[in-house]
């Protein structure tokens, strides 16, 4: 690092921080569903945009991706790839909910439960809460970036 050079980016409490959120957020989110995999299939199938084939293989990947994803931004391990992988997931969400409020369909997340009793929350609640979490994972990939540039000299 050269003399005329400080320390990048942010305090290291904040960068911490947005990693614990995400990550956990993403633990948690998957714990349900890799614990009751036939009702997360369930609840893709309400979405309405998958074909039959690729359901069961959906329900069955996609929580152990997030726990992954979520367990390695939290540790350290490859953390530019789990928010990649993360911010893919997010965009993802993100797409399959407009769509579906576009259209007008009603339909439960599955986010964070997959019980039958669980209450469908409101479709833009959760468009800004996963635009609030993908706002936070652009600004730790910026972090990453802007820290690997640095000290790449």
């Amino acid at each position: 690092m050269k003399a005329n050079q400080h320390k990048p980016g942010w305090p290291t409490w904040i960068h911490w921080t947005f990693r614990l959120v995400l990550g956990l957020t993403f633990i948690w989110a998957s714990w349900h569903k890799m614990v009751a995999p036939g009702e997360f299939a369930k609840i893709i199938y309400g979405y309405g945009v998958f074909p039959g084939i690729c359901i069961n293989l959906i329900a069955i990947f996609l929580p152990y991706l997030e726990a992954l994803a979520g367990v390695c931004l939290v540790t350290g391990i490859l953390p530019r790839s789990s928010l990649v992988i993360i911010n893919w997931l997010l965009t993802a969400f993100i797409v399959l909910i407009g769509f579906n409020l576009f259209r007008g369909h009603v339909f439960d997340c599955g986010c964070f439960s997959v019980s039958e009793t669980h209450a469908t929350a409101s479709a833009w609640s959760l468009l800004i809460r996963d635009f609030l979490l993908l706002s936070i994972g652009i600004c730790l990939w910026v972090q990453f970036k802007r820290r690997a540039m640095i000290y790449k000299d």
